[in-house]
């Protein structure tokens, strides 16, 4: 009777990939969190500077008071800038 040769990974050959799978994890979460601050600061910032300019113009162009609701009917801004801006708390400059 012969034997079978079976080939697979061995208990221990699987707990080094898992651990070291579980340390990348652990490098890499708290970095993608930081991007995440990082990128939202910046879409704020960015935003800021767009209803700046946006209402500058509005000033120059119209007459009345400058809201988000204004700057929206006017198509100075989209609809979706307005929610963003108000999800922020920015407000018109």
């Amino acid at each position: 009777m012969k034997k079978k040769k079976y080939q697979a990974f061995t208990l221990i050959e699987m707990m080094v990939v898992l651990f070291i799978i579980s340390v990348l994890i652990l490098l890499f979460v708290p970095n993608l969190s930081k991007q995440k601050n990082k990128v939202d600061a910046e879409g704020k910032s960015a935003l800021q500077s767009v209803l700046t300019s946006q209402v500058t113009l509005y000033q120059m162009n119209e007459t009345g008071d400058v809201t988000l609701d204004n700057l929206v009917s006017k198509g100075y801004i989209t609809e979706k800038q307005k929610e963003q801006a108000e999800g922020w708390g920015i407000e018109v400059p």
